[in-house]
């Protein structure tokens, strides 16, 4: 176990290392300075550039800025909907797996959109090769970079001292998918080939099981994919169990080399907040913060895993190696603890172990990783949850000490705050709501006619989608929405829904807490960035650091607890007292 426990340490550490000059790489990227990158992708940017007529040197106010991030997702939303919807007559579809219904459609198509990927269909048979590469993996490469788009148009707001002028979407989003993520995913793709993961256009292989039966094994583009999915946190699985599939993550090794990829852009975008806007100490505040986030929610979902089960040990069975249940022998508990945490803070949402199978603490520190949405985040999206944070506790600090709330130079009113409170109320909001909807119609075991059917296409009522009664299923439910709201995409897999009440609703949740979100903190970086700069002080809240980082803490840990403990107390902390 303390090999376990030594080689996750490790691997926390390389991601830092690793981090480090990436972030910095990035800062130059953004900035328009040269790099080694230059020669080779130069030319093919500028290809792109003249073929599609955008103009990168036309700078955009931040309402520019959100009508093109907002088109283009519009557009790539069709075409997700007509790829999934006709899969079933388009090319390099060799296993034959139909088409979409719309309701599922609808699901998908949204959910890779906003870089979620909750995936209510089974990979191997649930979308063919095309869907795969020109729709899923196409949506898992843009949708990561715009959320690191819309991460630098605030970064731009708080570097610059007065300006309207924010960059251009498009040349951030491009440098995005051209210079950070399209070079990392070539790495983590080769390296996955070298390890056994298959990437070709092949149907199903056959073998013959150690028991004699004849298996069908999926092949096609997989390591592809599997890379995108980390390097983009987006988490869409090739295959129906994800990274737990041993095609998907074949060894150790491959687990490490797929938490390495989940975990470094959103930890090199904080170091790449510190190198643009000239202020390292801004960004080592918030890495502080976001770590120690992070490893309180880790260290109880290691301990869980380690104790094991209480009630196979009343059975007299051993647990060495920790509650085993779900998981892969490859992989251990602790890691698989690790991997829990990582994806679930991160906002990846792949999987290498089940997380209905966890032990109830460390689903409450899986739900509370999403819940509170703020230590390292997904690609940009989490540089952008905490920039919310931050406006609130700049706020909350300066009522304490009776001054105009500042943020680097600019004072922080009204027009902010409403819009501050709107987007931090928004997640509690979206996540309790549909709970609270779900719970009432499986309480009452209604009838839902259309809106759940079973697998021989007749109503059922609401009961039936709950794989596990009481306090469990109250988990599941709560896990589905809390994954949607936070654009995670993992789940409490006990859940049935694959049915047009899940589908839609959660499609709902997906849309409002991708974009909101994302308007939000740019439209207050936008008003913040238009306003007269005001030289620091010697009564001035600095920002960079250490007990503004732990007055953002506290903002951030009160929030969360007073708007989600009563849920995790109907759902996790009731199984564990239970068990």
């Amino acid at each position: 176990m303390t090999t376990e426990l030594l080689g996750i340490a490790l691997i926390f550490g390389i991601t830092i290392a690793l981090s480090i000059p990436l972030g910095r790489y990035m800062a130059r990227v953004y900035a328009g300075e040269r790099t080694l990158l230059d020669p080779v992708l130069g030319p093919l940017e500028r290809l792109f550039l003249r073929i599609s007529g955008i103009d990168t040197l036309r700078e955009m106010t931040w309402k520019e800025h959100l009508k093109a991030l907002l088109t283009i997702n519009l557009v790539w939303f069709i075409w997700a909907m007509f790829v999934l919807t006709n899969q079933s007559w388009l090319p390099w579809n060799p296993d034959g797996n139909p088409d979409m219904t719309p309701d599922l459609a609808f699901n998908t198509a949204i959910s890779f959109l906003v870089n979620c990927n909750l995936q209510h269909y089974s990979g191997e048979t649930g979308v063919s090769y095309f869907t795969q590469i020109f729709c899923l993996n196409f949506l898992q490469f843009v949708s990561a970079g715009t959320g690191m788009a819309a991460a630098l148009i605030v970064f731009k707001a708080i570097r610059d001292k007065q300006t309207t002028q924010l960059g251009n979407f498009y040349d951030f989003f491009l440098k995005s998918c051209t210079r950070v993520l399209l070079p990392l995913s070539l790495i983590v793709a080769v390296t996955l080939v070298f390890n056994g993961t298959p990437m070709n256009l092949e149907g199903k292989a056959s073998y013959v099981s150690m028991q004699g039966d004849s298996v069908q094994v999926s092949q096609g583009p997989a390591a592809a994919m599997i890379a995108i999915k980390h390097i983009g946190t987006n988490g869409g699985g090739y295959f129906g169990v994800n990274s737990a599939h041993p095609l998907e993550n074949p060894s150790y090794f491959t687990m490490i080399v797929e938490l390495l990829a989940q975990t470094i852009i959103p930890l090199g975008m904080i170091f790449a907040l510190g190198y643009y806007i000239r202020n390292r100490k801004f960004s080592y505040m918030v890495f502080g913060v976001m770590t120690v986030g992070f490893l309180a929610l880790l260290a109880p979902a290691v301990w869980s895993e380690v104790q094991g089960n209480p009630a196979i040990a009343q059975l007299g069975i051993s647990q060495l190696g920790g509650s085993m249940e779900g998981k892969e022998v490859r992989f251990g508990s602790v890691a698989s603890a690790y991997w829990s945490i990582i994806t679930t803070v991160i906002s990846t949402g792949s999987v290498n172990a089940m997380h209905d199978s966890t032990m109830p603490l460390s689903g409450m520190a899986e739900l509370l990783s999403m819940m509170t949405n703020a230590f390292y985040g997904g690609c940009g999206v989490g540089i952008l949850n905490f920039y919310i944070f931050i406006i609130l506790a700049v706020f909350i600090s300066g009522l304490m000490v009776g001054r105009t709330p500042e943020f680097m130079g600019k004072k922080v009113e009204g027009r902010e705050m409403k819009i501050a409170m709107i987007v931090a109320l928004l997640h509690p909001l979206l996540i309790m709501a549909g709970t609270a909807i779900a719970s009432y119609l499986a309480a009452g075991d209604v009838n839902m006619g259309w809106w759940y059917v079973n697998a021989e296409g007749q109503p059922n009522t609401a009961t039936a989608w709950l794989n596990n009664p009481g306090f469990h299923g109250f988990s599941e439910m709560l896990y589905e929405y809390t994954s949607s709201s936070a654009n995670n995409g993992s789940g409490f897999e006990g859940l049935g829904d694959n049915n047009p009440f899940w589908n839609i609703t959660t499609g709902i949740c997906l849309i409002f807490s991708r974009f909101l979100p994302i308007i939000g903190p740019i439209a207050i970086a936008g008003l913040l960035a238009s306003k007269k700069y005001i030289p620091e002080s010697a009564g001035t809240l600095r920002t960079d650091t250490g007990t503004f980082g732990i007055m953002v803490f506290a903002v951030i840990v009160i929030l969360a607890a007073l708007a989600f403990f009563p849920a995790l107390a109907l759902g996790p902390l009731a199984e564990y007292f239970s068990m």
